[in-house]
């Protein structure tokens, strides 16, 4: 890509450097919100089901089908026999393997064709037989195909195809039904109103098959220069009321439809945005730029280019979901002891309660209830963290200044991860009114929000290379949110691993934990 070439000025360190301040931390900011807006928040603020779930719910669906079918066939045909049941068992299961192989690579699953049962049946007859071809040719280079029944694996294709598109009608169905209710779609705000709206939103209700829900408009422009209704949709107020909409209802995609010539005002806008957890595009579907076909994202029929994507969506974030309660659940089983001594302990070097409630930052900035050991005098204790913690706090007991340094006093923090308010790898969560040199950590850092894009964790990137402990300058603040940013553009179960395992080895250093 050139230097010159529209898209790089789009790129994430271009709309950091663009001269905008970032979004406000008060909690009141919401009130800003029209009567209209707010009620159209609130009929999204169930989740949706995305095709991305629903296509991999479907794989799993082909796969139970396929297997259960050749087992089946099994015990009528052959019936149950210790000899042979291995060898049939392997064949079946890596058979239905192979089978969602060149599904996958007929296109079968892709919304589309989940939708039309009987358009997609060619796709399934012609995927089944290249994957019972290439498993009859494998065992004919391997040597073992006189072992099995020729009619068994004849009659496995066979019902395997009849199967799969029973399955798909019932889907099909389910997913007509989902549709009807709101449950199956993706729900896009657009940015910016006129006739560049309009057009983009026609060419979406005219495209086949388009799963996109359009929420409303927001504008930073008054009424005299861009409508209040556009294409039957509201506008619902300007960008700093979209951030406050998009932290009530759940939305899934932000589509700009700002022409590329318009660069300044875009930068402007993708500054205040892209610290939102959505999808954001710029809608090209009227630019005169024409780019390489493979640079679209398409909408059903319309082009867009891609600025921002989710940093953890769909099965990724279900497997991470997995990872936290699997592991928490072995945190608390591991340092029970720990934990029990530790409430002891407290109990009997000052009076209080053993646990401490913190409201802090959690994923899109909304406000969550975190747990850790009391650590402080009761009556001197500090909810809002507005005081620093510093070397020698008279605050700190002697039990406290113990559990701090050692990060005991996180523990409790477990059950934060095993409900789902904090995940267990993550950017820290700080304090709602967290401060550096009084003022907020969101007027310090340029970005800052963009941390709450994901679920914060009890351990993180900036945790495991020394940024842990006291905030005492405005440069340590920074460089938290810099690793963190790090962590969530290049997120993985095999990170969020290395964290974990790097966790206890970095707590021996506890230079900055007071």
């Amino acid at each position: 890509m050139s230097p010159t070439d529209p898209t790089e000025r789009f790129s994430r360190e271009a709309v950091r450097r663009a001269t905008v301040e970032p979004p406000s931390l008060d909690p009141e900011r919401g009130r800003a919100l029209n009567a209209i807006a707010r009620t159209v928040a609130a009929q999204y603020r169930q989740d949706s089901i995305s095709p991305g779930m629903i296509a991999g719910l479907v794989r799993l669906l082909d796969f139970t089908v396929i297997s259960l079918v050749g087992i089946l066939l099994y015990l009528l045909q052959i019936g149950a026999s210790a000899e042979t049941a291995t060898e049939y068992l392997v064949l079946i299961v890596g058979g239905a393997g192979v089978c969602l192989i060149t599904l996958h690579l007929a296109e079968a699953y892709e919304m589309i064709w989940l939708r039309r049962p009987f358009a997609v049946l060619s796709r399934i007859m012609l995927a089944v037989a290249a994957a019972f071809a290439l498993i009859a040719l494998a065992t004919f280079f391997l040597k073992i195909g006189n072992f099995y029944s020729r009619f068994w694996f004849a009659s496995w294709a066979t019902v395997t195809v009849l199967s799969l598109f029973g399955a798909r009608l019932a889907v099909s169905r389910l997913i007509m039904r989902w549709s009807r209710n709101g449950r199956i779609e993706r729900r896009a705000l657009i940015v910016g109103g006129g006739d560049l709206a309009e057009k983009l939103i026609r060419q979406l209700e005219n495209s086949p098959y388009n799963d996109i829900r359009i929420c409303g408009i927001f504008d930073d422009r008054d009424d005299t220069r861009s409508p209040p209704v556009v294409a039957g949709y509201p506008k619902l107020g300007n960008i700093d009321n979209l951030v406050e909409f998009a932290r009530i209802a759940q939305v899934d995609m932000l589509i700009v439809t700002l022409p590329l010539v318009a660069e300044r005002r875009v930068l402007s806008m993708l500054k205040k945005l892209w610290v939102l957890p959505v999808d954001i595009r710029l809608a090209s579907h009227s630019n005169a730029l024409q780019f390489r076909p493979r640079s679209y994202t398409y909408l059903g029929d319309v082009p867009t280019l891609a600025i921002f994507d989710r940093p953890i969506t769909d099965w990724n974030n279900v497997a991470k979901r997995i990872f936290d309660i699997v592991f928490s659940l072995a945190g608390l089983i591991l340092f029970s002891p720990i934990m029990i001594a530790t409430a002891i302990a407290i109990k009997l070097d000052s009076p209080g309660p053993v646990l401490f409630m913190q409201k802090r930052h959690g994923f899109n900035n909304e406000e969550i209830n975190v747990f850790k050991f009391r650590s402080m005098y009761a009556d001197q204790c500090d909810p809002t963290a507005r005081k620093v913690v510093t070397k020698g706090d008279p605050r700190i007991t002697r039990v406290g200044r113990f559990i701090r340094k050692t990060s005991i006093d996180e523990l409790p923090q477990f059950f934060n991860s095993l409900f789902g308010s904090l995940s267990l790898v993550g950017p820290r969560p700080h304090a709602v009114t967290a401060q550096a040199h009084d003022r907020l950590f969101g007027e310090v850092v340029d970005g800052y929000f963009a941390r709450h894009r994901v679920k914060p964790g009890i351990t993180g990137w900036a945790q495991v290379n020394g940024w842990r402990g006291e905030i005492d300058t405005e440069d340590k603040i920074q460089k938290r949110t810099e690793f963190d940013l790090y962590y969530i553009e290049n997120w993985s179960l095999l990170f969020d691993l290395k964290i974990l395992m790097l966790t206890p080895i970095r707590l021996f250093n506890t230079e900055n934990a007071y």
